[in-house]
């Protein structure tokens, strides 16, 4: 009994490192936009009277996340002149990113969704490209911060990139949520507009947190790059302008995928891609239309606030250390199993909670349970992929396993307001169907569960 309490305690311990301030902030820096494309667009959409079937849709533009393996290695190699020198190459280029983002709600300021519904998808389609390029080499950074000999830390460092995520989604939705409310209690006609240039506050705010966070000397990952290219090259059998252009490209963006088949083996290598697409389709759907969902049902943006972001945010925070410590414990496959369970029981809720009508009580119930699931089932998710990758193509393998997880939570998901329109708004049932979404992603990981090899080395 004294060694497994000293082992839990050691456990705790780990999240003390000072690396998980960072990693916290990382983690801030890349969920705060998904409040801007996210809750804070569709809730905006829906109260300037637009269908649940273009809320839905106007989802498309989280697809970009689905790519942004595609540009990962120009973002690995590509310097920003100036800000590289003055900043180190990953803060650099989330610098940029971020500016991007504040100028982009510059925009949105400015806009009336009934008459620029056009131009303001547009301009959230752009603020979800500079989060997802960002969202490369945050995640580079925050794997780089540990090595990769550290199996718990890297536990310890997702359950911490997962709080701060959530951190900035949640405490940035309950930011967004109240000013959008206190603008329009005063009287403010245009108030999700006056909110945008608040929330650009907080983008500011971050970039300053920014600059406190270490980034590690350059290792070998450059070198190790450019012996692939010149391997490619050899095997061309000619040294000129198109071959090294060719090389380069080949070593950059098949190179990582080779590689990760080469390390798993084939078949182990399609059952990983196919559970990390699956695994989290029906949270997405819930996601993507649970604002709606409360507000069709009664709840005001003060309500949603409080119980879905400010007692999520509490819950989430929690919840995601102890996962990171069962994931230290027992480990990530089975706490993803413990977690897919759990989707399928709090989805239930939600259809609970429809058929019920409006009860405080049990949103409270469903929020809660809906929190805890995602904190449990992220951290893992997240030391999953990271434990995966070598450290030869940290963002760009990173990227890849990401994008296709965001691939299945975000273009399949897109169809979440068709389908609650195609069941004439019987949330019960759309509830139920997302119930079932968590069966495929648990069969694909039961048959690899005792394949998998982790790299820690």
């Amino acid at each position: 009994m004294f060694n497994l309490k000293q082992s839990w305690l050691q456990s705790i311990l780990i999240y003390k490192d000072i690396r998980m301030l960072r990693i916290l902030l990382l983690g801030a820096i890349s969920g705060f936009p998904w409040v801007l494309i996210g809750s804070s667009l569709s809730l905006w959409l829906k109260e300037e009277g637009l269908s649940r079937s273009t809320i839905g849709w106007a989802g498309l533009i989280f697809s970009v996340y689905a790519f942004n393996y595609l540009w990962a290695p120009v973002i690995d190699r590509i310097q920003i002149p100036l800000l590289t020198k003055k900043l180190g190459h990953r803060r650099a280029w989330i610098v940029l990113m971020q500016s991007v983002i504040l100028l982009s709600l510059i925009v949105w300021a400015f806009l009336n969704p009934s008459q620029n519904l056009t131009l303001l998808i547009s301009v959230g389609l752009i603020i979800a490209i500079a989060s997802a390029t960002q969202d490369i080499t945050v995640d580079a950074l925050r794997i780089e911060q540990i090595k990769n000999i550290e199996g718990k830390a890297m536990a310890a460092g997702a359950a911490i990139a997962v709080v701060g995520w959530w951190t900035g989604y949640k405490l940035g939705g309950i930011i967004a949520l109240f000013t959008a409310q206190h603008f329009e209690n005063i009287g403010i006609a245009d108030y999700w507009q006056y909110t945008f240039l608040i929330l650009g506050a907080i983008v500011i705010i971050m970039n300053i947190g920014l600059m406190f966070v270490h980034e590690p000397v350059e290792n070998n990952r450059q070198i190790n790059q450019e012996k692939t290219d010149k391997i490619i090259s050899s095997k061309l059998g000619s040294n000129n302008f198109l071959t090294n252009t060719f090389s380069y490209l080949a070593g950059t963006i098949v190179g990582p995928i080779i590689n990760f088949f080469q390390r798993n083996g084939f078949s182990i290598a399609v059952g990983i891609l196919g559970f990390v697409f699956l695994f989290k389709i029906g949270e997405a759907f819930v996601g993507r239309m649970s604002i709606v969902f409360y507000k069709e049902i009664g709840f005001s943006k003060d309500q949603i606030a409080i119980y879905s972001k400010g007692l999520g945010w509490i819950t989430t925070v929690i919840f995601t250390l102890l996962g990171g410590m069962m994931a230290m414990r027992v480990g990530t496959i089975k706490t993803m199993f413990f977690a897919g369970g759990l989707m399928a029981i709090t989805n239930l809720l939600f259809a609970f909670l429809y058929w019920i009508g409006k009860s405080e009580i049990l949103f409270a119930v469903a929020v809660i349970a809906d929190d805890i699931t995602a904190a449990f089932a992220t951290v893992a998710f997240v030391a999953f992929i990271s434990l995966l990758v070598d450290r030869t193509y940290t963002a760009t393998q990173y990227a890849l396993l990401a994008s296709i997880g965001t691939a299945g939570r975000t273009v399949l998901a897109s169809s979440s307001g068709a389908l609650v329109d195609w069941l004439d708004g019987d949330w019960g049932v759309f509830f139920i169907f997302t119930t079932l979404m968590v069966i495929p992603s648990l069969i694909c990981l039961w048959l690899i569960k005792n394949k998998i090899k982790f790299d820690t080395k």
